[in-house]
C-alpha cells in the first residue's frame, strides 16, 4: 500500500560521480543500439534514474522555501544550484547520442516529435561557458527570495510578512488600507538599494548568457527558456497591443464603477482590493475549514479531481498556511519520482485563499494526470503557455462551488474573482513589455528602468493612482513581482492563459461535459505538443489574431456588465 507522506521522505544529497557514470552510460547503450527499441529502452531507463535526483532537488526546494532561516536547506538548495548546470554538458551528450541515432525514426514514433523539439532548445539555449553564469544568477535569485521572506512588518501591534500585510488592503477602512499599503511599500523602498544591484546584476549576467549563445541580448534565450517554438516576440508584441485596445477601456470601467461603489472620487492603488463597501468576500471558516472544502468541491466537480484531492491530502503535498521565514510565494513543483505534485502557498484569509485552492491545485491536477499518461518527466509539466491554461481554468470551474466557501459572500467573490482575472491582464503585459526594455536597454540606470515602469502603469494602467507615494509614484511598484527576478520572460503566459480559461468559462456554461473532456484532454497530454497543437487539441483559439482578445472576454465582459446594470455601476 503507497503509504508514503512527503514529511517522512527522506533526502540524501545527490552523488554527482554516479549522476555522470549513469548518464555516460546511457549515452553509451544509445551509440551502441542495435535497433529502435533499444533506444527508447536506454532513453525510459535514464529517465527513471533521473527522477530520484529530480525528486531530492525538490525535496530541497520545498524545504528551503517552507522555512527559508533553515540553514541544512538553504546550503542544500546552494549545492544543488551549483551542481545542476554543471551536469549539462552530459546530458547533452546523451540528447545528441540520441538525435544523431540512425533510429531516429523510431523514438520519434514512440515519444512524438515534441521529444526532439525539448532536445533542440536545450542545445541552443546552452553553452558551458554560461554554467557560472547560470550559479551566480541562482544565487542573486536565492537571495531576493530571502529578502522577501525576511519581511516583518510592525502593523497594528502584530508583526507581519508581505503576504500577512496584504490582508489589510481589503479593510473596511480606508485609512488603514492606505496605511497597510504603504508599509508595503516603504519595505520595498527600504530595501531599493541591494534590489536595484541584484536586478542590475542580473540584466548583466543573463544578456551575457545571451551573447555566449551568439545573440545580441538575453531576450531569444528567455523565450527559449520558456519553451516557445511556434511563436515569438512579434506575436507576444501584437497580442499586448491588442490588450491596450480591447481590455484597458473595459478596466477602465470597472474601476470606475468601483469608485462609485465605494463612494470616493477615484481609486487609489490602495482601494483596488477593495470592491465593495459593506465588505469584499471572506472565508466563511479558517484554513482548516477551507482545505475541506476543496476536498468537498473535487469529489463534487468529477471523479477525477476526487481521486487527486485524496492523493494530495493523504500524502501531506499541501502546505498552505502562513508560517514565519516561508517563502513569500506560491507554486506548485512535482516529485517526478512518485508521480506526485506538490503545492506551496500562504493563506491571508482573503478570496487569494480561494484563489490558490483552484490555481495552483489546478497546476497540480494537470501534472497528477500527465504523470499517469506521459511515458517521461520531462513530458509532465507542459510549457508555461499552456500550465496556466490548466490552473486559471480550474479557477473557473470552481464558480458553482463557491457557496461551500464563501456562503451569503459567493456572489461577492464571483464578481470581485472575475473582474480581477480581466483587471489583471493588463498588468501582466505590463510586466513583459518591462522585462523586454530592460534586456535590451541595459545602458539605463536603476532609476531609468524603475520610470520605464512607469511610463507602462500610464500605457497599460491609465487608472493607477498613488497617494504622495514618492517611491510608487517613480516606478517602484514593480519591484514586487518576483517573477521579474527569478522567472525571466514567465509573466506573459498568465495574460496569453487568461484568454484560454475565459473561452473555458464559456464553454462550461455551455456544454459542461465537453468543456471538461477537452480540459482533461488538455491535461492529460503534458508537454507532449506544442503550444499551437495543445490549442487545437482543446479547441480554443491563438491568442495573437487580431480580434481574439476581443472574443475571448467577451463572455466575462457581458456577465461583469450586467451585473454593473444591476447595481446601478
Amino acid at each position: 500500500m503507497d503509504t508514503w507522506k512527503f514529511s517522512t521522505l527522506q533526502y540524501e544529497r545527490p552523488d554527482e560521480k554516479k549522476i555522470r557514470e549513469c548518464l555516460s552510460f546511457y549515452t553509451w547503450k544509445v551509440k551502441n543500439a542495435a535497433d529502435g527499441q533499444s533506444v527508447v529502452s536506454a532513453i525510459l531507463s535514464l529517465d527513471q534514474e533521473s527522477r530520484h535526483t529530480q525528486d531530492m532537488a525538490n525535496i530541497v526546494h520545498i524545504r528551503h522555501t517552507l522555512d527559508t532561516s533553515d540553514e541544512y536547506y538553504e546550503k542544500e538548495n546552494a549545492f544543488l544550484n551549483d551542481l545542476i548546470p554543471t551536469l549539462m554538458p552530459d546530458e547533452l551528450a546523451f540528447s545528441d547520442a540520441v538525435q544523431e541515432s540512425p533510429f531516429r525514426p523510431y523514438v520519434e514514433e514512440k515519444l512524438g516529435k515534441q521529444y526532439f523539439v525539448q532536445m533542440d532548445l536545450q542545445k541552443k539555449s546552452f553553452t558551458e561557458k554560461n554554467i557560472p553564469l547560470m550559479q551566480q544568477e541562482a544565487r542573486l535569485t536565492t537571495e531576493y527570495q530571502k529578502i522577501m521572506a525576511s519581511c516583518q512588518i510592525d502593523f497594528l501591534g502584530e508583526k507581519r510578512n508581505l503576504y500577512g500585510i496584504q490582508k489589510f488592503f481589503e479593510h473596511d477602512d480606508r485609512s488603514i488600507r492606505k496605511a497597510a499599503f504603504q508599509a508595503y511599500s516603504d519595505f520595498y523602498h527600504q530595501n531599493e538599494p541591494r534590489l536595484e544591484e541584484i536586478w542590475d546584476e542580473l540584466i548583466s549576467i543573463r544578456n551575457e548568457m545571451g551573447r555566449n549563445l551568439g545573440f545580441e541580448n538575453f531576450i531569444p534565450v528567455g523565450y527559449m527558456q520558456q519553451g516557445r517554438t511556434d511563436y515569438g516576440m512579434n506575436e507576444v508584441a501584437s497580442f499586448r497591443e491588442q490588450v491596450r485596445k480591447d481590455l484597458v477601456p473595459l478596466c477602465e470601467k470597472l474601476y470606475e464603477a468601483q469608485a462609485g461603489r465605494l463612494g470616493i472620487d477615484h481609486v487609489m492603488v490602495y482601494d483596488e482590493k477593495r470592491i465593495y463597501p459593506d465588505g469584499n468576500a471572506s472565508p466563511a471558516g479558517d484554513d482548516d475549514f477551507m482545505i475541506r472544502m476543496a476536498r468537498e468541491m473535487y469529489h463534487e466537480l468529477m471523479p477525477q479531481t476526487g481521486e487527486f484531492i485524496d492523493f494530495m491530502i493523504e500524502h501531506e503535498l499541501m502546505d498552505l498556511k502562513n508560517k514565519p521565514s516561508k517563502a513569500s510565494t506560491g507554486y506548485c513543483t512535482c516529485l517526478p519520482g512518485h508521480n506526485a505534485p506538490f503545492v506551496f502557498s500562504c493563506f491571508n484569509q482573503t478570496i487569494f485563499d480561494m484563489q490558490v485552492l483552484t490555481h495552483e491545485l489546478g497546476h497540480a491536477f494537470a501534472a497528477y494526470r500527465s504523470a499517469r499518461t506521459q511515458p517521461i518527466a520531462d513530458y509532465i509539466f507542459p510549457s508555461t503557455d499552456i500550465a496556466e491554461i490548466h490552473s486559471m481554468s480550474m479557477e473557473q470551474f470552481a464558480y458553482p462551488y463557491v457557496e461551500k466557501f464563501f456562503g451569503k459572500d459567493a456572489d461577492k467573490y464571483r464578481f470581485a474573482h472575475l473582474q480581477e482575472a480581466l483587471t489583471f491582464v493588463p498588468f501582466g503585459v505590463a510586466v513583459d513589455e518591462f522585462q523586454h526594455i530592460c534586456y535590451a536597454h541595459p545602458e539605463l540606470s536603476a532609476k531609468e528602468r524603475t520610470y520605464e515602469w512607469h511610463k507602462l502603469e500610464e500605457k497599460y494602467m491609465p487608472w493607477r493612482r498613488y497617494d504622495q507615494d514618492e517611491f510608487m509614484e517613480r516606478g517602484g511598484y514593480w519591484y514586487h513581482k518576483l517573477h521579474i527576478f527569478l522567472y525571466p520572460f514567465y509573466y506573459i503566459n498568465y495574460t496569453l492563459t487568461t484568454m484560454g480559461a475565459m473561452e473555458f468559462k464559456k464553454k462550461y456554461a455551455e456544454n459542461r461535459e465537453k468543456a471538461l473532456k477537452d480540459y482533461l484532454a488538455l491535461c492529460d497530454i503534458g508537454a507532449s505538443r506544442s503550444y499551437l497543437e495543445a490549442l487545437r487539441l482543446a479547441g480554443l483559439s491563438v491568442p495573437f489574431e487580431e480580434g481574439s482578445v476581443a472574443r475571448s472576454i467577451s463572455c466575462a465582459r457581458e456577465i461583469l456588465e450586467k451585473d454593473l446594470g444591476r447595481s446601478g455601476f
